[in-house]
């Protein structure tokens, strides 16, 4: 999905459910009156932290109150979302997470203890390109040379990934599919130990968000060979991209969103996006997630959660295309 792809679908807020008139009714009150936390179902390290720890300082300050980044790894974020799923619905714990546990995970693993679509959007916090990153040692310099090594040498090419189906994942299996060639699968917890893997040469290749890797690229310890929206990116304007490189169509972004336990009442979700969206459109955090290459976007519940239900649909899609299965 392009940049204009996703403004058009966070903007499709019509198609957005009502929520009962009885939640409706339930008041903010003197929220916040305690600590905040916000769940990150994935390490500290990558852009899936790093985003909601530059919201959470601020906020701190907006809302008299400390607002704690909590790490709760395992199962492709499942077990963080899961928590928040059944934690209570009082605006005191909520999940910043990108697409898996929210828009993927239940279309890849047959049973979850959570249902995704319960919970209640607040808002995008932002997203990102992904971008192929490939070793130094490995030899190639654009995707139609990774593309002839993969081809002659099927499955001995190391693919790291964040965590079975992780966007990383995703992407790579999306590449495999539209290419016609098979990589070997390497998972890992999160982006910091597969990046420091594929600079050492253990790995070689990495279908990474932008904002970790383009500080690599320009220090020269990996290569940048291709960008994964349909457009080139600003931070990498000479790097063309794949779509252009010979896979026709191909796009596959990370988005980061904030979200609520299932019930929390529509007072306490409009308190938290109206604090959170003014933040994230601020000079100073817009400028920290740019330095970043991460867009920043603050979007309404509305449109958050018809953003979400078009982002199922595109997974779920890719998912059945590329044939993925966990344990892969």
């Amino acid at each position: 999905m392009d940049r204009r792809q996703f403004n058009r679908a966070l903007l499709a807020s019509s198609t957005a459910a009502l929520l009962p008139a009885s939640v409706r009714a339930q008041g903010a009150g003197n929220w916040p009156a305690q600590s905040v936390r916000i769940i990150v179902p994935f390490p500290a390290g990558g852009t899936a932290d790093a985003l909601p720890r530059l919201l959470a300082e601020v906020l701190t300050n907006v809302w008299k109150q400390p607002v704690l980044i909590e790490n709760r790894t395992g199962a492709a974020g499942n077990v963080g979302a899961e928590a928040v799923a059944f934690a209570e619905p009082d605006g005191y714990t909520l999940l910043a997470a990108p697409p898996p546990p929210i828009a993927i995970n239940q279309s890849l693993y047959p049973k979850l203890a959570y249902d995704a679509s319960k919970f209640k959007p607040i808002t995008i916090i932002g997203s990102a390109t992904n971008v192929v990153d490939v070793s130094n040692k490995l030899g190639v310099s654009t995707i139609a040379e990774l593309i002839a090594k993969a081809k002659a040498n099927p499955g001995k090419i190391n693919c790291a990934n964040q965590g079975n189906g992780s966007t990383s994942h995703l992407t790579a299996a999306l590449f495999e599919s539209m290419a016609g060639v098979k990589f070997n699968h390497i998972p890992y917890r999160g982006t910091a130990p597969a990046l420091n893997d594929l600079v050492a040469g253990h790995v070689d290749v990495f279908f990474d968000n932008i904002s970790q890797s383009l500080p690599q690229h320009r220090g020269g310890s990996l290569k940048i060979i291709g960008v994964c929206s349909l457009e080139r990116t600003p931070e990498l304007p000479d790097v063309p991209t794949v779509s252009e490189s010979g896979l026709k169509g191909f796009s596959a972004i990370a988005w980061f969103a904030m979200m609520a336990p299932p019930a929390t009442p529509d007072a306490i979700i409009d308190k938290i996006n109206k604090d959170a969206v003014a933040v994230i459109r601020s000079p100073e955090i817009r400028k920290k997630f740019l330095d970043q290459a991460a867009q920043p976007i603050g979007n309404t519940p509305q449109e958050a959660a018809a953003f979400i239900a078009s982002e199922v649909k595109l997974w779920a899609g890719v998912i059945k295309q590329a044939g993925v299965k966990l344990g892969d």
